[in-house]
């Protein structure tokens, strides 16, 4: 019988993302060619143009890019237990470095867990793809190759 889950093992996440350029018109003629294909199923429906439709691209991690990601755990003081909240925002690779910092000094054992809405699916390899592409490392909680995502937490509605 697997023990519940300490909260002070629990990172509480959640990232707000925007297409990667302010204007379709400013990304490469190459981009510009991939995201059309990349959503040409999403815009028939709408019968819009890949120029109307790029304030979307900020859900693809190909063509977007994070602006923010919030943080919240649990610590124990001496007066009690205390949710503890960060945010790190700015630059993308340099909150990036920020946000892999705190996952590599505080959440890189195995009991430790992350949970986000959605994070499975969206969060998480939104996150390491943008790692990626700024050629970072993935810290080790978000190596998801060969691991049991059912540990993961997320929360869904």
């Amino acid at each position: 019988m697997e023990l519940p889950q300490a909260l002070e093992n629990i990172l509480f996440l959640d990232i707000e993302t925007v297409p990667e350029a302010t204007d379709f018109d400013l990304l490469e003629k190459e981009v510009q060619n991939l995201y059309a294909a990349k959503t040409a199923y999403k815009r028939k429906a709408a019968d819009l143009s890949p120029e109307d439709y790029y304030s979307h691209a900020g859900i693809w991690a190909e063509f977007g890019k994070i602006i923010c990601i919030s943080v919240g755990y649990v610590t124990t003081t001496t007066d009690g237990r205390q949710f503890r909240i960060r945010s790190f925002s700015g630059d993308e690779k340099q909150l990036l470095v920020a946000f892999k910092a705190l996952l590599d000094s505080h959440f890189s054992t195995v009991q430790h867990r992350l949970c986000a809405h959605n994070g499975k699916e969206f969060d998480f390899p939104f996150i390491a793809r943008r790692l990626l592409k700024h050629q970072l490392e993935l810290p080790n909680i978000l190596q998801l190759m060969e691991k049991n995502l059912g540990k993961c937490l997320t929360l869904t509605h």
